[in-house]
């Protein structure tokens, strides 16, 4: 059974809007409920995404402020009816040009899936661009690449409606100078499938011992193909999980779905330290593998990509909302994972680390938690740096004590093994984000926040204002 929980609170549901569903694979046909209760939607298979168009909305808009009605310019007002949909739990819209910018506001209200409750509006974070790939990179530059707002976690939903109004959108007598809106907008619904152990069972088998993969700094290294050997079929791993699995092989076994803690000293031992150095090496956090969160690894590409080192640790927020228990941290994290590949055309996940709000730590690229993966967080600074999402909004609510001693934890330890002290500065070579020029030197904390890297919001002030906590703890740990 889905592990996922209904969040949506709201109004009676009114009669939906009867269009054609676009869903990812065929499926019987949606009918238009009544307005006492909602069809059955047929069952979706594990993991999915749909995509629909948004169209414009020529008749009238209210305004989230609640003031009158209006009628608006088509090309400044976006969306989608009330519709039924496949079940899904995380909403994001995206479009076309990964480089145009949505300067605007994006809502959504879902039913709850088998109700007629429907949520009151919820606002997406609109400026994504910046949690992206660097310009001239591979991943950037493959052509798959789309704009995207920030993902919301709504909890099981079997419904939908969005409002897309563009900045300074007024009546159509007065929208001249209104900024437009990018084009191919749609709304991608994301299904994130079951849990781990009711998927495992599922999976295929291969038989082979894969071997670790060694990185190749700035280059995309192929995954290591399983050779004949000794994986016994009972680990049922895939052939590309047994590879995302591999290159962690020198810290759990393979197959492992954690990574399990070391002490100060056991780190210290199992860390390459050049001689004479000290070792600054926090203990090892434990760490939930991708295996353990469930990825779905025939959705990534199959190489791995690496710098040549870890010299600062970038701390966001998911902008997903606060709005899941703990034992759903996994499903929220497959649904930004499904997101960022098949909705805005990412190789991976684009995080390096996540952490719930209730401190546990999972593995986000693929490539080796040790390692200095390449990631999508921190456009401009990707290189030579990792990111850590701490699952939900800290705009205005406050992280949770557990999430930021969590970063500590794993900050110690990951930025130890290259020499790395939390309490220093960095300088690091912008790779163009807005906020600095590319090949413009920044001067940065060894733990910063997104927006010291890039004009945002994230990681949300209330946690931006952590990190000096972070930081100071992370040092400890380390024995400076």
């Amino acid at each position: 059974m889905r592990a996922l929980l209904a969040t949506s609170i709201g109004v009676t549901c009114a009669t939906a809007l009867t269009l054609p569903l676009a869903a990812p694979a065929p499926a019987a046909p949606v009918k238009a409920p009544s307005a006492q209760a909602p069809a059955a939607a047929p069952a979706e298979p594990a993991g999915s995404t749909q995509s629909m168009p948004l169209r414009p909305l020529t008749d009238t808009l209210p305004r989230a402020t609640g003031t009158p009605t209006e009628s608006m310019d088509p090309a400044a007002a976006q969306g989608l009816l009330r519709r039924d949909s496949h079940r899904f739990s995380l909403v994001g819209v995206v479009w076309d040009d990964a480089d145009a910018e949505l300067h605007g506001t994006v809502q959504v209200r879902t039913r709850a899936t088998g109700t007629t409750t429907w949520s009151g509006w919820q606002s997406l974070e609109t400026h994504n661009h910046d949690h992206a790939a660097d310009s001239g990179t591979p991943e950037r530059e493959s052509g798959t690449v789309r704009g995207s707002t920030a993902p919301l976690w709504v909890g099981d939903s079997d419904g939908v409606e969005v409002r897309v109004r563009s900045e300074d959108a007024g009546p159509r007598t007065g929208a001249a100078g209104t900024e437009p809106l990018p084009k191919g907008l749609q709304v991608e619904l994301v299904d994130p499938g079951d849990d781990p152990e009711q998927s495992r069972a599922e999976e295929t088998p291969v038989t082979g011992t894969p071997s670790a993969v060694t990185p190749s700094p700035g280059t995309a290294t192929p995954a290591t193909a399983p050779q004949p050997g000794a994986l016994p079929e009972s680990a049922g791993l895939t052939m590309a999980a047994a590879e995302s699995s591999a290159v962690n092989a020198d810290l759990a076994p393979l197959g492992a779905t954690e990574i399990p803690a070391l002490s100060k000293a056991e780190s210290e031992e199992q860390a390459v330290v050049g001689a004479g150095a000290k070792p600054f090496v926090g203990p090892r956090p434990r760490i939930v593998t991708r295996k353990g969160w469930g990825a779905d690894e025939s959705l990534r590409e199959r190489t791995f990509a690496y710098t040549s080192t870890v010299k600062a640790a970038f701390i966001h927020h998911s902008a997903t909302g606060n709005n899941y228990t703990c034992a759903q941290a996994p499903s929220v994290l497959r649904s930004i994972y499904r997101y960022h590949v098949k909705s805005s055309g990412w190789r991976d996940i684009g995080y390096n680390f996540a952490v719930d709000k209730c401190g546990n730590i999972y593995e986000g690229r693929a490539g080796g938690v040790s390692k200095a993966v390449l990631g999508a967080h921190t456009l401009g600074f990707n290189t030579n740096s990792m990111g850590i999402a701490v699952l939900g909004s800290y705009s205005s609510k406050n992280p949770p004590a557990a999430a930021v001693t969590a970063i500590a934890k794993l900050t110690a330890w990951k930025l130890g093994l290259f020499g790395r002290n939390p309490k220093g500065k960095v300088t690091l070579v912008s790779g163009g984000s807005g906020k600095y020029k590319k090949g413009a030197k920044a001067k940065l904390n060894v733990i910063s926040g997104h927006r010291d890297g890039f004009a945002t919001e994230c990681p949300g002030i209330r946690l931006y204002k952590k990190l000096g906590t972070a930081r100071t703890s992370s040092a400890k740990l380390q024995g400076r």
